[in-house]
């Protein structure tokens, strides 16, 4: 009996003193073990998969190929088109100025943007007919972060590539363009509603987003590799993109077609807030890393607490299903955002750790959709607390 109870001791302090270790028990070691059959069955062509805490990168490993046809590995180091997951590093940028009390989430966004006075919202339309009103408020600051202003996802104007115009005349045209439904009241998902608070970023700084974003977030951070023009180096660094063959069961590569080609042209590509970054499974991890210390990374404060908060919680009613905060997607203890082809970034408090997704897939064949799902299941149980 007294040995049942040594023995009963014995596990309480090791489970004490090393509750990872108890908690991971049974998990593999290493991410690749987990992923490595969607490549295999050729429903996931590659990923860089990381894992970080507020203070260190935990993990980072690869699986599979950044060119299938070329038999080229894919890299720690390789670059993605992270796309929609600009908008919470520009979200984040804009609440640098709210910090400074140049301006308040709840200003109507004609206040900076005079273009913007005498919008009118779409009461009735079909077919043969739109009928237009005055809305009930102009829209905010705080309505075009969260997709909620009642702005289309982007204006008619923004063909055939996203990057196409320059900030100030694809913001202009949507200045021109009919609200599609009510102020604050219905959810649409709106590119041109973060490009809009970039644009007041501009107008209230006095300096190009694109320059706001290096010189206030990139590089103090130390996101040497975030940018919206990759250079010659970078370019060869970018993992191809692939969707399923025309069979379903195999996959294809196919280019970046939203943007414009070549990608390291300054000329006639344009920085678009809400999509154009490109970037790596480390610098992204650096942002997330500081998202996680509250809006601190590494001595240096980037948000106040009440900024940090306003970014983070939810910020649409309740009248709509879709949770979302200013920028970011929140979920009931996670938050973060997804990309366009795939790429993802999660911050998780509870747990202490952020997981940084990257691939490049327009549609994944059979089960390569859920290989996201695996990854982070993984690295909650190897790494959460």
């Amino acid at each position: 009996m007294k040995s049942h109870i040594r023995f009963l001791t014995i596990l309480i302090l090791v489970a004490t003193v090393f509750p990872q270790n108890i908690a991971s028990a049974g998990t593999p070691e290493s991410a690749v073990s987990v992923l490595q059959p969607y490549v295999d069955r050729h429903e996931l062509a590659g990923a860089v998969a990381l894992v970080a805490d507020k203070d260190q990168i935990l993990s980072v490993e690869t699986v599979g190929f950044a060119d299938l046809e070329g038999g080229k590995a894919m890299p720690a180091d390789a670059m993605f088109w992270i796309a929609s997951q600009s908008k919470g590093m520009t979200a984040t940028a804009v609440m640098m100025l709210v910090d400074e009390g140049k301006i308040s989430l709840d200003d109507p966004v004609e206040k900076y943007l005079p273009e913007f006075k005498g919008q009118m919202v779409i009461a009735e339309k079909d077919d043969n007919h739109v009928l237009l009103r005055k809305p009930s408020h102009p829209i905010t600051i705080r309505e075009v972060l969260n997709h909620v202003s009642g702005l289309p996802f982007k204006s008619v104007m923004e063909v055939p590539t996203l990057d196409a115009l320059p900030l100030e005349a694809a913001v202009r045209s949507y200045a021109m363009t009919p609200l599609q439904t009510e102020p604050g009241t219905h959810y649409q998902y709106s590119n041109a509603g973060i490009n809009t608070a970039a644009r007041i970023l501009e107008v209230v700084s006095g300096k190009k987003y694109e320059d706001f974003m290096q010189e206030r977030l990139f590089d103090p951070l130390g996101m040497k590799d975030t940018t919206f023009w990759p250079n010659a180096a970078q370019v060869a660094r970018l993992a191809k993109s692939y969707r399923p063959d025309a069979s379903k069961t195999d996959l294809a590569e196919f280019p970046l077609n939203q943007l414009t080609y070549p990608l390291t042209d300054t000329a006639h590509r344009f920085p678009m807030p809400a999509g154009g970054l490109f970037s790596t499974a480390q610098d992204t991890a650096i942002f997330c890393q500081m998202l996680l210390n509250g809006g601190e990374f590494k001595g240096k404060h980037y948000l106040s607490e009440a900024a940090f908060k306003e970014l983070t919680t939810r910020q649409t009613p309740e009248t709509v299903k879709q949770s979302y905060g200013l920028g970011l997607a929140v979920g009931p203890d996670w938050f973060g955002h997804g990309g366009a082809h795939a790429t993802n970034m999660e911050i998780r408090p509870e747990d202490g750790i952020v997981t940084i997704w990257m691939v490049q897939h327009g549609g994944f064949p059979g089960k390569g959709k859920e290989a996201q799902g695996a990854f982070k299941n993984w690295a909650r149980q190897r790494y959460g607390k």
